[in-house]
């Protein structure tokens, strides 16, 4: 179980998630369905290269992709910082897609 607004897990083996996540005004853009707005969970898995970036409603059990996603990542520590920093994006809202780097 994850504490709503406090990412979980370590890169590489597990993702990083934050749920309860409201999103600002505009919400965020996927690839799949364009803009969501509302309460919102992120994920954020790393391939050993770049952070890959999806989101959902809390709740729900489809997974879309963030526009711009993925990420450059070369390392742990910029997997939490992407993962952070998106955070920090989706509750701007704003249409945003994923940070160019964190």
């Amino acid at each position: 179980m994850t504490t709503p607004g406090q990412p979980t897990g370590a890169p590489a083996t597990d993702p990083l998630v934050t749920t309860g996540i409201t999103a600002g005004p505009g919400g965020v853009m996927t690839v799949e369905v364009g803009v969501i707005t509302g309460d919102l969970t992120l994920r954020t898995t790393w391939d050993g290269h770049q952070a890959l970036l999806d989101i959902q409603y809390d709740g729900a059990d489809e997974w879309y992709t963030v526009e711009d996603s993925p990420v450059p990542a070369p390392d742990r520590a910029s997997v939490r910082a992407v993962h952070e920093a998106m955070t920090a994006a989706v509750e701007r809202g704003g249409g945003t897609g994923a940070p160019v780097q964190a």
